[in-house]
């Protein structure tokens, strides 16, 4: 039985009101490096999923962000563990989008979103992003 891990993801955009553009950031680490991803990580002990992301993107772009709603909470098998992702929309409240962590980020339009190389469970959200743009 694969283990698994709880993730949450922001898909930042450029207003709750008016989703023109979202953000997204590439792996600098690890077997899926060079892979586009929405930023965040893992939930920790005693938080819930909204006090881990505001925490993450903290850590991994400097900005604090306001959480909006859930898009989905995505389940997907990699080889060595099972993802739980619940994925939020975001929106910058203060600061200057810094990368911590990643090689390169972009905003990407509703047209463009199918230009990078999402990770298998990241791609799986396209879709309603989409209809939610």
């Amino acid at each position: 039985m694969l283990k698994t891990i709880n993730v949450v993801a922001a898909i930042i955009c450029d207003g709750f009101n008016s989703k023109t553009k979202v953000f997204a950031t590439r792996r600098g680490y690890g077997e899926y490096k060079g892979w586009w991803e929405f930023p965040g990580g893992k939930i920790e002990n005693g938080e819930t999923p909204q006090e881990a992301l505001m925490r993450e993107i903290r850590e991994e772009l400097t900005v604090n962000i306001t959480v909006g709603s859930l898009i989905k909470t995505i389940e997907y098998d990699y080889p060595n563990f099972h993802l739980s992702m619940d994925c939020f929309w975001a929106e910058v409240e203060s600061g200057n989008l810094e990368l911590k962590e990643a090689e390169a980020a972009r905003w990407l339009t509703k047209e463009e979103l199918d230009d990078v190389e999402w990770l298998p469970a990241d791609e799986i959200l396209i879709d309603k992003i989409k209809a939610e743009m």
